[in-house]
């Protein structure tokens, strides 16, 4: 298996993402072959790691995947020389209670592929006190190897010397400090970073971060300090079904939320994927067997949407005998109206009776598991799925019947529970994989 280091943090904010990607480039423009993956229900990041690395980048989930799925998933790495691996919040953070192997925290991503941990750490404000931290997280779990730290927003030359000192007498490796640099941030919105499709200077952002690790990081050291995966592929792991054999796929910054495994399971299955642009107004191809609406920012282009002439007729003529589904944003658009944050109503297709509205946000954020109640893609009634749900939009009216009797992480009872109508579904819950058992 190609050899891996996964790049964890003890908090959000430290960091991470920033020198994940200043790593993926500085590897990529050395001549490796780098392998992004992120750890955890993200959309967002991977965007950006393909962008670094010019491969696509692949979640791995220990709440929602099998063993054997996390397994398969790692080994589109087989034909790189070096996997770099992103977690996600703070090393250990997950959910309340253990899913499919494990609550979802980069440290069982860590532990299940036997990658080493190299913690970033945001030092500003402290200076010793790091080693201790760092000493912490390494003797939590004797499951998990802490190859060492990468020093993050150090003050100056004594401010770094200080924490190296430290960290040596904790037989703590620091393989870089990189001093306080705020030109080197990437803007956000509520969902995360604004989508690598919308930065116009992100290469040159890559570039100048590549730059700044190369400068101040031990490139050499680290590679060395990556090693193989520990759990070898099975010859088979339960995956997504595709929903037909021509799936068209709604993709563009209104519509972007697609896991790569999703999309790569439905190949393998046969399926093939036929790519359209809502916001171009363009209709789904018209012999597709079956149409998948991702999650997204439909609110942030309801009236384009709504003035979408082309593509909401193409929506409504496919659900008169073939299938379609809706992620979340893609939900939203399939129903009758979105009201944006400003409070104004958007038409949209008018296949489900849903109302949404930003008017007032509350967020609903957590893993789920949904037991379907009616057939959706390539699911029968009766499934176990596991997914999760990351949205700030009000349900306003949603007539339809349920689609599916939805628990969070613990097992207790949504109310997200999707809907549908004929030949049209629709839910909030983003979909990972089937489920093994029932979580409870």
């Amino acid at each position: 298996m190609t050899p891996g280091i996964l790049i964890a943090a003890p908090r959000s904010g430290s960091g991470k993402t920033t020198i994940t990607l200043g790593l993926l480039r500085a590897f990529a423009r050395a001549g490796l072959k780098v392998q992004p993956f992120k750890s955890g229900p993200d959309y967002i990041d991977p965007g950006f790691q393909q962008a670094a690395s010019h491969r696509p980048s692949h979640n791995l989930d220990s709440w929602a995947m099998p063993r054997p799925l996390i397994a398969h998933i790692a080994a589109e790495a087989d034909d790189a020389d070096l996997v770099v691996a992103e977690g996600v919040m703070g090393l250990f953070d997950g959910a309340p209670c253990r899913g499919e192997c494990g609550n979802g925290s980069s440290a069982d991503v860590a532990a299940a592929l036997g990658w080493p941990v190299i913690l970033v750490m945001d030092v500003s404000g402290q200076s010793q006190s790091a080693a201790a931290i760092a000493q912490g997280f390494r003797s939590l779990r004797p499951d998990i190897a802490m190859a060492g730290v990468i020093l993050n927003r150090v003050a100056s030359a004594r401010h770094e010397q200080m924490i190296r000192q430290a960290m040596a007498e904790a037989g703590m490796k620091v393989f870089g400090a990189i001093p306080r640099c705020p030109d080197l941030t990437l803007p956000e919105r509520h969902l995360g970073l604004v989508q690598a499709s919308e930065q116009g200077n992100l290469d040159a952002f890559m570039e100048r971060m590549a730059d700044m690790i190369g400068a101040h990081v031990d490139l050499d050291g680290i590679r060395s300090a990556a090693t193989s995966a520990t759990a070898a592929p099975t010859p088979r792991a339960d995956g997504i079904a595709p929903p037909g054999q021509r799936v068209a796929v709604a993709q563009d910054e209104a519509f972007s939320f697609t896991y790569a495994h999703l999309l790569t399971q439905w190949r393998a299955a046969g399926a093939e994927i036929l790519p359209f642009s809502p916001l171009a107004d363009e209709a789904p191809p018209a012999d597709a067997d079956a149409v998948w609406l991702p999650g997204g920012y439909p609110e942030l282009h309801a009236g384009r949407l709504a003035a979408a002439s082309r593509f909401l007729a193409g929506l409504r003529h496919h659900a008169l005998d073939r299938p379609i589904h809706g992620e979340c944003g893609g939900y939203m658009v399939l129903g009758e109206a979105l009201i944006d944050a400003k409070g104004e109503a958007h038409c949209m297709a008018g296949l489900l009776g849903l109302v949404t509205s930003f008017a007032e946000r509350r967020l609903h954020l957590g893993y789920r598991q949904a037991r379907l109640l009616q057939p959706m893609g390539g699911f029968s009634a009766g499934t176990a799925l596991n997914g999760h749900e990351f949205h700030y939009s009000t349900i306003i009216d949603q007539p339809d019947s349920p689609l599916a009797s939805v628990t969070d992480a613990q097992g207790q009872p949504v109310s997200s529970t999707g809907s549908f109508r004929g030949y049209v579904s629709g839910s909030f819950f983003h979909l990972i994989a089937p489920a093994s058992d029932p979580i409870s």
